[in-house]
């Protein structure tokens, strides 16, 4: 089940790092043919993969096997919707068609979630077919309308986090109040944005998701009792004691989520309570409370931020990899490709790819750890683990599971009972394993702080300036190279990276390059309009023809930046009045960097009262 988040995420970030495309690769109508024939294509592989487990059952296999087999079709199917899901967005370029759609305009969530949408559908349709296998293969009486929805309900609050910070963004910039979008747009209001709703998410989504989850209070009686007094003993206060009813309260399992007392909560199944002896009750009670005392619910937390460290730290490494790498521009020759489009791809895999291999085998880690250091807990209450063993073992025998089932985010059963029955022999075994973990969180949290300084250097430090422009312009020589003569968007991009290295003669060269192969181009006309305008070397600033660059680039689209290039150009022409216009409308346009707007403004009527001297 926990693959299911897996899944989720990565179809977010599929859909989060897809560059909008100009063009699309097909029509309109070619594309949505395309769509529905993948789709049905899909649900008919689909259905036929699970379909051959139903024959296979009824002949003499084991039950080992024939799980085996019914959890590689499963994943394998849900990989294939996530593939599917990526042609739809790198390969149908659908999110393009969508441009200019006022409502997805406004608020990009909306879009986001449309999409997010069809991937849930795409899984729905696995389970809709797996189901006849499933309730023959594990003897299920659940109904397919139950085993669908209980997956769904289970697996998308994963996606609540992001769809609350990113909605309620948007819903801010699409207000008209202009403090909190100027307090948002700044790089210090994002940052503060993130952290508080980051506190208040992770206060507060216990509640929310046990409402998405249809959770109901385990109503006053012998095994409430049990419960609040197991709670006592371990001093752990909590919300209430909730019935889990995922997969119809079928699985014999138990769950505890919550930092915050007020909003922590005790989940519990019906087949929990009816399979298991009251003091294996108790013993499953005290595992989930070992969680909460071991702090793993912060942990786990603090994982997901340090994916964001390692993704942040690694990000430019790898782009600088993807950069160097002749075989990038030998594929693009051949494809006809642009080095961009492929570079956006390669970065979207590579993110992708790592955040896998972080949950899998990092995140992993911790959890298995994490699970077994919950179940030693059982000691810190009672005398024995007799009863968590005893519970282990009726979970094989009811589940028909085998004790040695891998599982990349539990020890298996077997080894869970074995390290349990080592603890009951010798306790030391307990302190050892706290060792472990504890060691593991310092070299963990150790190596988190290094590459988050790497990552600082490399994004905002003079080493990776350094490196990113030497990396951005081999790219750029190179896609000039591959082309003859060049494009006008190559040279003004190697126009914008010698200006900004104060290389203005190599920079007007090359902005006088791309205005010979596009006359027209508002992006070359405004930065080097700029450029004339402002750069710090007087031998190379020339007022009146950066007025007359930044003139003919307004004439051709009228932008904030445009807008502010000739507002700059009237000031340093003495054009006091004209440039605090055009500043103006350039401030009117502006979305986003509110606060330079306005200090330009104001830098320009502070001139109209002290002229500005030669």
């Amino acid at each position: 089940m926990f693959a299911n988040f897996i899944y989720f995420i990565v179809a977010l970030l599929i859909y989060a790092t897809y560059p909008p495309a100009e063009k699309t690769h097909f029509a309109p109508l070619d594309t949505l043919i395309f769509f529905v024939s993948l789709i049905l294509l899909f649900h008919l592989f689909s259905k036929r993969q699970f379909s051959r487990l139903i024959p296979i059952h009824s002949v003499s296999q084991s039950y080992d096997t024939l799980d085996r087999r019914f959890t590689t079709a499963l994943t394998r199917q849900s990989i294939m919707a996530v593939v599917l899901f990526a042609v739809d967005i790198y390969g149908l370029n659908m999110s393009s068609f969508f441009y200019g759609f006022r409502p997805f305009d406004a608020i990009p969530t909306l879009e986001a979630l449309f999409f997010m949408l069809l991937f849930t559908g795409y899984l729905a349709l696995v389970w809709f077919n797996a189901h006849a296998a499933y309730a023959r293969i594990y003897h299920s009486v659940l109904s397919r309308k139950a085993y669908v929805v209980s997956n769904i309900q289970f697996s998308v609050p994963v996606l609540l986090p992001w769809l609350l910070l990113s909605g309620i963004a948007d819903l801010i910039l699409a207000l008209p109040f202009e403090l909190p979008r100027r307090v948002l747009t700044s790089s210090a209001g994002e940052v503060g944005y993130f952290f508080v709703f980051l506190i208040v998410l992770v206060i507060f989504a216990p509640l929310m998701v046990q409402k998405l989850w249809r959770c109901r209070p385990l109503e006053s009686g012998f095994y409430r009792k049990r419960i609040e007094t197991v709670c006592r003993q371990a001093r752990v206060d909590y919300a209430n004691i909730l019935y889990w009813p995922i997969f119809g309260g079928r699985m014999i399992t138990a769950g505890v989520m919550g930092l915050v007392s007020r909003f922590r909560y005790i989940l519990v199944t019906d087949a929990l309570l009816r399979s298991l002896d009251p003091d294996e009750v108790d013993a499953v009670i005290a595992h989930e409370i070992g969680h909460v005392k071991k702090y793993h619910l912060l942990y786990y937390i603090l994982f997901l931020v340090g994916f964001s460290v390692v993704a942040f730290s690694t990000h430019n490494i790898i782009v600088y990899l993807i950069i160097i790498s002749k075989p990038i521009y030998r594929f693009a020759f051949f494809t006809g490709l642009s080095v961009g489009t492929i570079v956006a791809g390669l970065q979207s895999l590579f993110m992708i790819v790592g955040f896998i291999l972080y949950f899998r085998y990092i995140f992993g880690y911790f959890m298995r750890n994490f699970e077994r250091q919950a179940d030693t807990f059982v000691y810190r209450i009672f005398s024995s683990a007799g009863s968590l063993i005893s519970t282990f073992q009726k979970i094989v025998d009811v589940s028909g599971q085998s004790a040695d089932k891998p599982n990349w985010h539990h020890f298996s059963i077997r080894q869970r009972v074995d390290f349990l029955q080592r603890c009951e022999r010798d306790r030391s075994w307990i302190v050892r394993h706290d060792r472990k973990v504890r060691i593991s969180l310092q070299i963990y949290a150790v190596t988190m702080i290094l590459l988050a300084i790497v990552g600082y250097q490399l994004n905002f430090g003079q080493t990776g300036k350094r490196m990113n422009d030497r990396f951005i312009e081999k790219a750029i020589l190179n896609e000039i190279d591959r082309n003859g003569q060049g494009t006008a968007e190559l040279y003004g991009m190697l126009g914008d990276l010698y200006f900004g290295r104060n290389r203005y003669e190599q920079a007007a060269r090359a902005y006088r390059r791309a205005l010979d192969l596009a006359p027209d181009s508002a992006i070359v006309l405004n930065n080097y309009a700029w450029m004339l305008a402002t750069c710090e070397d007087p031998a190379h600033r020339n007022g009146t023809l950066a007025l007359s660059l930044a003139r003919r680039a307004a004439d051709i689209e009228q932008t904030p930046h445009v807008m502010d290039t000739l507002a700059e150009s009237l000031y340093v022409n003495g054009h006091i009045e004209a440039a605090i216009a055009a500043a103006t409308i350039a401030q009117k346009l502006a979305k986003s960097n509110l606060t330079y707007y306005d200090g330009q403004l104001e830098k320009f009527r502070t001139a109209r009262e002290k002229p500005l001297l030669e």
